[in-house]
């Protein structure tokens, strides 16, 4: 649901290194006139390359690279550079066909080896790139690098015993690089262990002061278990250390959700604004050319407010929309462009808005790819007098817990909620439970933010309750197996597709009692039209905003471990819940 902080992963280290020394190589070769004359025309054209690249000018320093093979074909440095400008700018393919040229034509150069085997990771050639590795730790046995990306193999294949044996090997070996360290604190922090990775964090804060990096994982770490006020010390001291802009961005947008998860509104909102910077991840490009709104008065003015970061924030996010319209008057105008599927719904809801969908594209361009958002109703003399995202209306609209009216805000198709509940009701007049149990983007690394329902057993053999599902995407399966192993019925209703249909899902959640979910777009949809909605959360999450509750909704519960990713115990609160709800229905 809501954009949460970047997790910490062996990925962020893996090449970042071999990069910048590949670069500064060649700035040290200047004075070397000592080689042919195709080479030293080359190198010409690569020292240039560098000195664009140090002014943030990717797309030259490709077009130099590319330069400086043409003068010397057989340049391995060239295609090396060209493939690191290449992969910055997001042409990925592009990137390792070229840094495979230029492994073929210099095997024994390991920069281009550990490079090589990063981008062979990001395409999930996994036994590629542990083969590359393992070359790399054979011919630099004293290079930590090898061994912190042979271990990020390890653990994307959930290998999570072979990754940390590995690691300890090479502390043992080189027990002062605190990439190492750094990289133990990872897997264990990935694994849920956030206790024990705090130890092996600080320890690589010991022996490398000065890495942004660090401080920013153990923040993280201690967001983890609650300990929010270290959390955000760690964010400032990390922006004190700072290089790398990208860096700074990510402490400043994880301060910023610290701050939120205690309820400091002001800080945090302020903070979270640094997503609409264009260089974080996952910057999305607006073709408008309308100012940004910046909170002046909205009085009689046509104002576009943007959905963002997904079906849960869009519809999260939301609740602002009637403030937004109160601030227009009258005289003014809100139009709101959001996700397609959310179309019926927010018309529905917001009849005195222009409601219609934006249009999401990857644009490519010689600086590289990027993601633009389109708004194809926004035309002519339909021209807003400012735009703005919906959570940066949040900085003006939502200063204290008290600014959050608590009340449905989304209204569901009352035809439709009808339909559902005759439907639901004819197997008998008993509770009816809405569950839904993750996202649909599940990988082995976000797996562990989820609970599988195979462990609901507790919840799911409730007496005197049906269960409905609201999972969306694939899940055939695991709903057959669960009811096989807990002796249950699930009901599914036919012909509801709870993917493509979103104003459906309101109305079906409309039509039952009580929906447990993981915090997704299902929960969010839910809770927005006042159905009572029970979070499962692996720990405490910033849209709480430092209470026991969603304030963005009406009737919300949050179900939350003792310790981060202990699921058995969120289930089993949830399981006593239930029988006292059902008991008293």
């Amino acid at each position: 649901m809501a954009r949460g902080l970047a997790a910490v992963s062996l990925e962020n280290d893996d090449g970042v290194d071999v990069k910048t020394q590949t670069l500064a190589k060649l700035e040290a070769l200047a004075d070397n006139v000592d080689m042919a004359l195709a080479s030293r025309k080359a190198h010409g054209y690569l020292l240039r390359a560098v000195k664009s690249w140090n002014k943030g000018r990717v797309a030259r320093t490709a077009q130099l690279a590319l330069d400086a093979i043409n003068a010397d074909p057989e340049n391995a440095t060239a295609y090396h550079v060209l493939a690191i400008a290449l992969e910055k700018m997001g042409h990925l393919y592009k990137a390792l066909v070229t840094y495979e040229k230029a492994y073929q034509l210099s095997p024994d150069d390991l920069d281009i080896v550990i490079n090589l085997g990063q981008l062979a990771g990001k395409f999930d050639m996994k036994d590629a790139a542990e083969k590359l590795y393992r070359t790399y730790i054979s011919k630099r046995p004293d290079s930590p690098l090898g061994y912190n990306n042979l271990a990020n193999v390890f653990s994307s294949r959930n290998q999570i015993a072979e990754a940390i044996d590995l690691l300890k090997f090479a502390i043992n070996r080189l027990p002062t690089e605190a990439i190492l360290w750094n990289s133990v604190a990872t897997i264990l922090a990935e694994e849920g262990r956030m206790e024990e990775s705090v130890i092996f964090y600080r320890e690589a804060i010991r022996l490398s002061p000065d890495c942004t990096r660090y401080y920013h994982n153990l923040g993280y770490a201690l967001m983890h278990l609650e300990k929010i006020e270290e959390a955000i010390a760690l964010y400032n001291e990390a922006l004190n250390h700072v290089r790398d802009p990208f860096e700074r961005y990510e402490s400043i947008y994880s301060r910023g959700i610290c701050s939120l998860q205690i309820g400091q509104l002001e800080n945090g909102f302020k903070d979270y604004e640094i997503r609409n910077n264009q260089r974080f991840r996952g910057h999305t490009y607006y073709m408008l050319k309308t100012p940004e709104w910046q909170g002046e008065s909205l009085a009689g003015k046509t104002v576009l407010a943007v959905g963002e970061q997904g079906l849960g924030d869009e519809i999260m996010f939301a609740s602002i929309l009637p403030d937004v319209m109160r601030a227009v008057g009258d005289n003014g105008l809100v139009q709101v462009a959001v996700e397609p599927r959310l179309v019926p719904l927010f018309k529905r809801s917001f009849p005195e808005a222009h409601v219609g969908a934006y249009d999401d594209r990857k644009l490519v361009e010689k600086d590289g790819n990027k993601e633009v958002r389109f708004f194809p109703s926004i035309r002519g003399q339909n021209a807003p007098d400012y735009y703005f995202s919906l959570g940066t209306g949040l900085m003006y609209f939502r200063k204290t817990l008290d600014d959050f009216p608590g009340k449905a805000y989304l209204v569901p198709d009352p035809v439709r909620v009808a339909s559902f509940r005759e439907r639901l009701h004819a197997g008998g007049e008993v509770p009816l439970i809405g569950i839904c149990w993750r996202s649909m983007m599940l990988s082995n690394k976000r797996g562990k933010y989820y609970s599988c329902l195979d462990q609901w057993g507790p919840i799911l053999k409730t007496p005197g309750v049906r269960f409905v599902n609201l999972q969306y995407g694939d899940c055939e399966k695991e709903l057959a197996e669960a009811e096989a192993l807990h002796g249950i019925r699930i009901e599914r209703v036919d012909g509801h597709d709870l993917t493509k249909d979103i104003d459906g899902n309101a109305a079906l959640s409309a039509a039952l009692d009580l929906v447990i979910s993981a915090p997704t777009s299902v929960a969010a949809t839910a809770a927005s039209v006042g159905v009572n909605t029970w979070f499962m959360v692996n720990s405490a999450s910033w849209p709480q905003l430092g209470t026991d509750h969603y304030p963005w909704y009406p009737r919300t519960s949050v179900f939350k471990p003792e310790k981060p990713f202990d699921w058995p115990q969120i289930i089993a609160g949830v399981a006593d819940a239930l029988r006292d709800y059902s008991a008293a229905f």
